[in-house]
């Protein structure tokens, strides 16, 4: 496959998450506008940089509030410690990325490794697959920085009542499951019940500020052991 049609394969491939980036940017722009006054220098910066959505978002109050640089970093690190569980399975992939990895460790975000696992088993990327895998986590980086930045312009501009608008997050994660659901099949149908249920455990035993890492954790070793004992059926038969 050429260069040219990589791109566009990548293009369309990362329409879904621009659709919700976009958004999703214009609305952490004007929060960041309206709550704390700063300009889209910042936007740019902060998208640019630190380039992690609901981090981001959760970074608005606490700037406000002038935490401490340590309760920051401890926050960051637990927010984005799932990374740590969907990563391991672009390890191989990315190793093989040679200059590139960095950058493709830095930009794996939760709506880039949906995308990613609806490219590894397509045969139309899969002999050129590290470009298409760098072109969609470029343009998803893109996406999130020019509506930040557009957020922030718009914010600056007009009057909103920013009520209710950090949804906006939770509202594309809940996309993307009902897409990878309707194209996944049984198996998509069984990992998210698999997701619900532990989930709905762990916030009803630990709190909602507290479940969220046990519930990644035995979410992952309950889909690994459905994994194998999946192999095994196949095996014998």
């Amino acid at each position: 496959m050429n260069r040219g049609r990589l791109f566009r394969y990548a293009f369309v491939k990362s329409i879904p998450v621009m659709m919700g980036y976009v958004f999703l940017g214009l609305a952490f722009g004007i929060l960041l506008n309206s709550e704390l006054g700063l300009s889209w220098v910042w936007a740019l910066y902060m998208s640019a940089v630190i380039y992690a959505g609901s981090m981001e978002f959760a970074l608005i109050p606490l700037l406000g509030a002038v935490t401490p640089l340590p309760t920051v970093a401890i926050m960051t690190l637990l927010v984005n410690s799932r990374h740590l569980f969907y990563g391991l399975s672009f390890v191989e992939p990315y190793r093989e990325m040679g200059r590139l990895r960095p950058y493709m460790i830095y930009s794996l975000t939760d709506e880039t490794y949906s995308v990613l696992c609806s490219c590894a088993g397509d045969p139309e990327a899969n002999e050129d697959r590290h470009i298409v895998y760098f072109w969609i986590s470029l343009m998803h980086h893109i996406y999130w920085t020019v509506g930040s930045v557009l957020g922030t312009i718009l914010g600056a501009s007009i009057s909103l009542d920013t009520t209710g608008i950090d949804f906006a997050m939770t509202a594309l994660f809940v996309v993307i499951l009902v897409d990878q659901i309707r194209g996944g099949g049984r198996d998509a149908w069984q990992c998210a019940a698999v997701g619900l249920c532990v989930g709905l455990v762990f916030l009803i035993a630990l709190g909602a500020d507290r479940f969220l890492l046990p519930t990644l954790a035995v979410t992952v070793f309950a889909l690994l052991l459905m994994d194998l004992l999946n192999a095994g059926k196949e095996a014998r038969a």
